[in-house]
């Protein structure tokens, strides 16, 4: 950029399009500053800080600094501080950092400045995107209603959408809706924020009841209310919200109502999504993509997950996860294994995780593939795999690896030597595992972990008894159901499963 006369300044600062133009600007306003009118010099500041944090080609920490370094001239010179401060307050609300704008909010009010309704607008919108336990909406409420931005004879109808979204963002369902209530002016987004509100507090019937009363009901109403069926596992009024739906659904509509029919095992409908999918150009959508995967496995079709798997030129750690956990899931070790090392082997740009890793211990515990197993663990602990967290699921496989196999004294030297607390899931793989292999005397060690974790679970009591009685000992299986039935504990119903179900 050339050499810019003071006359210039103001014109170029409306022009700045780069972070180049930026510095260059910036640099060329604070050497020539004091020969400038002053009305000029805050004008080309406001225009260089409303790029700088507004723009998507703008730097939010050039604008933090900008107003920082400038801001005892900006209040001597300028007679409305608060636009200043709003500007950049409205990029952090959009940005990475929306704790910031509250932040600047703060020092706003410490530096004297007034705040008005786009302040509040503003500052709420980061409220909403904030979920700091010390970030309370109504603490803004307050600062709004007394400045005179909320009330019945307030017309800022943005201030009240602001704040409503505020508390919608939270679940605060009945402030929300007393929000709306009192509000002067309702539009589109007073029923979308209180619809949010319903919705974040699970309250999908009150939910519903909003949806139908709104005005005007976008893609996002309608993503919005069918994710929600989906998800509260009522798939049928997901599926038949989408039938009924005027507008052209996107990706998220159509992840959604995929999983719905995933949940009921609707392979029919699942196929008409899947020609729905191609023929209106979602096709090459990854998330899509896995999700039909994952409702094709589901529904046991293997081979058509897999060909949806082949035909994809990108592939998220998500797509990954899934065909592998499905072979896993159907105890298809050959393929499980196979398609961990083609991932390994092919794809650069994602790594396996916790689930991927997971779903391979599985598959080896079931098959009692042990030196497998213990290879692929020590691997992981090792940190062969990246930086990995490894968690009771993991060790759970382990002990049922291990347990499955005979190795029950392994299994138990796991347990108390893993540095995760544990719990009464993988104590109960091994109970089950000593059960198996009616190993008495480590099963009462198991068990006795078990009456501090859990006493009220007698599902592990009962799995004694039977394996006293099945050894002879009939007066330590009275003794085990006396103890039972004087601490009340009671078996939950499916118990014998639960050591598997709580692995998967």
């Amino acid at each position: 950029m050339p050499s810019i006369s003071p006359a210039d300044l103001l014109v170029c600062s409306g022009w700045c399009s780069t972070k180049r133009d930026l510095r260059l600007l910036h640099a060329a306003l604070i050497r020539r500053r004091h020969i400038l009118p002053a009305a000029d010099a805050v004008a080309a500041l406001a225009k260089l800080l409303r790029f700088a944090a507004v723009s998507p080609a703008g730097d939010l920490h050039h604008a933090s600094a900008l107003l920082s370094l400038h801001l005892p001239f900006i209040s001597a010179a300028a007679s409305h501080l608060a636009f200043f401060y709003n500007t950049l307050m409205r990029g952090l609300a959009a940005s990475c950092s929306p704790d910031a704008g509250i932040e600047l909010f703060t020092a706003m009010r410490r530096a004297g400045a007034v705040p008005d309704a786009f302040t509040f607008t503003f500052v709420l919108k980061s409220c909403s995107r904030c979920h700091s336990p010390g970030r309370l909406p109504s603490d803004l409420h307050a600062q709004a209603f007394k400045h005179g931005c909320l009330g019945a004879r307030s017309s800022h109808a943005h201030v009240h959408n602001a704040l409503l979204h505020a508390y919608a963002s939270r679940g605060a369902v009945d402030v929300a809706r007393r929000v709306f209530d009192e509000m002067p002016v309702r539009d589109v987004v007073s029923f979308s924020g209180l619809l949010t509100a319903y919705l974040k507090g699970n309250h999908l019937d009150s939910a519903r009841m909003v949806f139908d009363q709104m005005p005007h009901r976008d893609v996002v109403s309608w993503t919005a209310m069918i994710s929600a069926y989906a998800k509260a596992q009522r798939p049928q009024e997901a599926l038949a919200l989408f039938d009924a739906m005027p507008v052209k659904p996107d990706e998220v509509t159509m992840v959604s109502v995929v999983s719905a029919c995933t949940a009921l095992g609707d392979l029919a409908t699942g196929d008409r999504l899947r020609q729905y999918i191609d023929s209106n150009g979602f096709g090459w959508m990854v998330s899509l993509r896995n999700a039909l995967m994952d409702m094709y496995a589901k529904c046991g079709c293997l081979t058509e997950a897999r060909a949806l798997f082949d035909g994809m030129t990108v592939r998220s750690l998500a797509s990954w996860n899934t065909l592998i956990s499905a072979y896993a899931s159907h105890g298809d070790v050959d393929s499980t294994v196979a398609l961990f090392h083609q991932m390994l082997a092919e794809d650069n740009s994602v790594k396996p995780d916790g689930v991927t890793l997971l779903a391979v211990l599985t598959v080896y515990a079931h098959k009692g593939c042990v030196e497998e197993g213990r290879a692929v663990f020590n691997a992981m602990q090792r940190g062969s795999y990246g930086n990995l967290e490894l968690t009771i699921e993991h060790y759970g496989c382990m002990v049922d690896l291990l347990g499955r196999s005979g190795q029950l004294d392994e299994a138990y030297k796991m347990i108390e030597q893993m540095p995760i607390q544990s719990n009464d899931v993988v104590w109960g793989v091994l109970l089950g595992a000593c059960r198996m292999h009616g190993n008495i005397d480590m099963a009462e060690k198991a068990v006795q972990k078990l009456r501090s974790l859990n006493p009220q679970e007698g599902g592990y009591y009962i799995l004694l008894i039977d394996m006293y009685t099945a050894a002879g000992r009939t007066a330590d299986a009275m003794e085990v159901r006396r103890v039972m039935n004087k601490t009340g504990a009671k078996k939950t119903t499916g118990w014998s499963n639960w050591t598997t179900a709580c692995l998967l």
